[in-house]
């Protein structure tokens, strides 16, 4: 797509399945604390995501502390297991050295359905890493 970076413009190396990428937890909400599971709401596309995909940090490049230390607020970190992402029908496009995106996530005012059940898939996929 003209106009869109892509991995290939950085030199960036696909990532491979075995990879795991960790998703900052921004809101309290997002992380239940009486099971300690992360909710589906963590992986809703917001607004300004729409176009680039959900924002992750891959685990090789950044530790869980310094993903959290990148935000003003961080209520906790999880992580994401990449082939397990690709098994529901989802990408993983690293867009810098230590940072991807999930792609083909729908928006929910576009696909609320879609949406909310993918958002629950990855939120029982992840597991949470590190909490301040």
């Amino acid at each position: 797509m003209p106009g869109k970076l892509r991995a290939n413009d950085f030199d960036i190396k696909p990532l491979e399945c075995g990879s795991i990428v960790y998703r900052v937890l921004l809101k309290k909400r997002w992380l239940n604390e009486d099971t300690g599971l992360v909710d589906a709401r963590a992986y809703l596309l917001r607004e300004k995501e729409k176009d680039s995909g959900l924002s992750v940090f891959i685990a090789t490049a950044v530790s869980p502390p310094e993903c959290a230390a990148k935000f003003d607020r961080c209520f906790g970190v999880a992580s994401l297991h990449v082939g397990r992402i690709r098994d529901i029908g989802l990408d993983v496009v690293p867009d810098k050295v230590n940072h991807a995106c999930i792609i083909g996530l729908p928006y929910r005012e576009d696909n609320a359905a879609a949406a909310q059940r993918l958002a629950g898939l990855l939120g029982k996929q992840s597991r949470i890493v590190w909490l301040p």
